[in-house]
């Protein structure tokens, strides 16, 4: 199984295709609306836009299960994202990336291993897993911004 046959609703409750994505990179990232990591919500529509036409989708997972910092129901998740930062690319909805309700991307996506060889949990809220054109995922800790070399070299590696 691979994370295009994974079934996950958008964040207005349709069936989302991750099948589309299938030879495009996407960078999956855990987004919250209350967190001190919420300004990265700039950078990643910026690197929609500026990758987009080359092949990338940003996808946003909206998740609650860090500190309570994403209460919101799935319309105000879309206003806030809207209102604040302008948000274009998809959302999907809103779901648990650890523990024993972890959602089956999720079960795939953290067997990744980070850049120290360390898998397993979603550390905190955006958290990025960068799929490239073959299927192959690198992932990148919260704290690596979207503006940084690390994220805008492993895009162009992933569209390459």
């Amino acid at each position: 199984m691979s994370i295009y046959d994974v079934q996950i609703k958008t964040l207005q409750g349709a069936d989302a295709d991750l099948a589309q994505y299938r030879g495009k990179a996407v960078l999956i990232v855990n987004v919250a609306s209350r967190c001190g990591l919420t300004p990265q919500y700039t950078g990643l529509q910026k690197l929609a836009e500026t990758y987009g036409e080359q092949g990338l989708t940003v996808l946003g997972v909206p998740c609650n299960q860090f500190g309570g910092q994403e209460p919101g129901t799935a319309a105000e998740i879309a206003e806030f994202c809207d209102v604040n930062y302008g948000v274009t690319f998809p959302l999907t909805e809103k779901i648990e990336v650890n523990g024993a309700g972890r959602h089956p991307l999720y079960d795939l996506l953290t067997q990744t291993p980070d850049a120290a060889g360390e898998a397993g949990d979603v550390k905190w809220n955006f958290e990025k897993f960068l799929v490239d054109r073959s299927g192959a995922v690198t992932r990148l800790r919260p704290q690596v911004t979207p503006e940084s070399a690390e994220l805008t070299g492993a895009v162009e590696r992933a569209l390459a």
